[in-house]
């Protein structure tokens, strides 16, 4: 084997092994393992270090703890392939439509997995739906926990699907040129995962890598707003603290009461949603337009921040009936999943079939979160009456003109439209 061949020489963390297996392991600071994590990566971590690393954040749960789910997620974008921002900003500021709040830039729906549910691919499925009006970085990989994951529900699309590799770090601004959908195949952007996946397979338990995947979007920074599922409800506050911490101000964390890690078509949605508001403590201008304003203080209040609301959302609050999650399970494998997304995209679903009522509810919780639903108009094309639903529901959220919007989106189809601009460009990248 040459020199080049040859793995890099690994790093011993002993020290910072040994801290957390002691009894200050709640005091080892987030940076330091985060910086530990971050050698993954390079694969400069012997595996039986990788491996005692990733049980000890386990059993001490500090892979539970904001700080260190932000700064890990962090590392992880890191070492992810970098996509050129400043193209892929002018590529968004030619594609993005504003309306509403909404300011047109990338959005993301996700959940963490491991819910045991198994359901239909219902957040890829409100991602098409959604990028009818906004621009989506849909950031997915193959099943792990369930039978049928993003990618693999977007591959088994027949008789011609998306080349899901074909979405690069290069390629993506110009994805973005022909259609609204992107979907960001995890393996492309973060190829230092490989050295960490034989071990979590052998360890046969979640690590905190479950957790980072809806924080490590490869575009977080450009990232407008989301909608992310948890499986457990004490992930929702955990979650959205790490969301705030990592800069987000636009998103809703949501866990169904069935431990779901969508928003539920069968009771009890349980909610986080962060909020930017003007700071009350802000002592300088009160134009917002004043960007001469300046302070030595490193302690002075900013002009806005970002405030975490819990609420609760029931199918009722979409304007919609409850369905037992048995109508909507099990999810089956890819090639049948894919087979009711695309009836469900022409239009041969019935508008009232459990799964169209379960993907409407997810689609307009997004639509709420990007600000879309905020707007007083409705001009949406061929098929809109115009009639915007101004009632406002848990949250101050317009849940109903979400569901109206969403059901347009199926109707007019504008989704389905999307998707095949997505299966355009990507076949074609993926023959240059």
């Amino acid at each position: 084997m040459s020199s080049e061949d040859s793995p890099p020489p690994t790093i011993s963390i002993s020290p910072l092994l040994a801290a957390l297996a002691g009894p200050s392991s709640q005091h080892v600071p987030a940076s330091e393992i985060a910086s530990a994590l971050a050698l993954i990566f390079d694969n400069r971590l012997s595996p039986v270090q990788c491996s005692s690393l990733l049980t000890l954040l386990h059993v001490t749960k500090r892979d539970h703890d904001p700080l260190v789910i932000a700064k890990c997620a962090s590392a992880m974008r890191s070492a992810a392939a970098q996509v050129d921002r400043a193209t892929l900003r002018e590529a968004v500021r030619r594609r993005g439509r504003k309306e509403g709040s909404y300011r047109g830039g990338l959005c993301d729906i996700v959940g963490t997995g491991g819910d045991g549910h198994s359901t239909f691919n219902v957040s890829t499925t409100a991602s098409i739906l959604a990028s009818s009006f906004l621009l989506l970085s849909k950031h997915g990989n193959r099943a792990s926990s369930s039978t049928s994951g993003s990618a693999d529900l977007l591959q088994s699309i027949a008789p011609r699907g998306p080349v899901i590799e074909a979405v690069t770090a290069t390629t993506l601004p110009a994805v973005y040129e022909r259609t609204n959908y992107a979907f960001l195949f995890a393996p492309k952007f973060h190829p230092g995962m490989r050295h960490v996946a034989p071990i979590r397979k052998d360890l046969g338990f979640r690590t905190i890598f479950n957790l980072l995947g809806p924080l490590a979007n490869p575009v977080e920074g450009m990232i407008e707003a989301r909608v992310v599922g948890v499986a457990h409800r004490a992930l929702g506050p955990v979650f959205a603290e790490a969301l705030r911490l990592s800069g987000a101000k636009k998103a809703l964390v949501v866990c169904g009461a069935e431990d779901l890690d969508e928003v539920s078509c069968a009771g009890t949605t349980y909610c986080w949603r962060l909020v930017e508001r003007a700071n009350p403590a802000f002592r300088g201008s009160d134009n917002e337009q004043d960007d001469e304003y300046t302070t030595s203080d490193e302690e002075a209040a900013p002009r806005r921040i970002v405030e975490i609301e819990a609420f609760e959302l029931r199918p009722a609050d979409f304007g919609l009936p409850a369905h037992a999650l048995a109508e909507v399970l099990p999810g089956k494998m890819p090639k049948e999943n894919a087979e009711t997304l695309m009836r469900l995209l022409r239009k041969e679903l019935p508008m009232d079939d459990p799964v169209v009522h379960f993907v409407l509810m997810n689609t307009a919780a997004l639509f709420v979160v990007a600000g879309l639903c905020d707007a007083e108009e409705s001009m949406m094309g061929n098929g809109d009456d115009g009639r915007v639903v101004e009632e406002r529901g848990p949250g101050q959220g317009r849940w109903k003109e979400g569901v109206r919007r969403a059901k347009w989106a199926i109707e007019s189809g504008e989704a389905l439209n999307a998707l095949e601009g997505f299966v355009e460009v990507t076949n074609s990248l993926g023959t240059r």
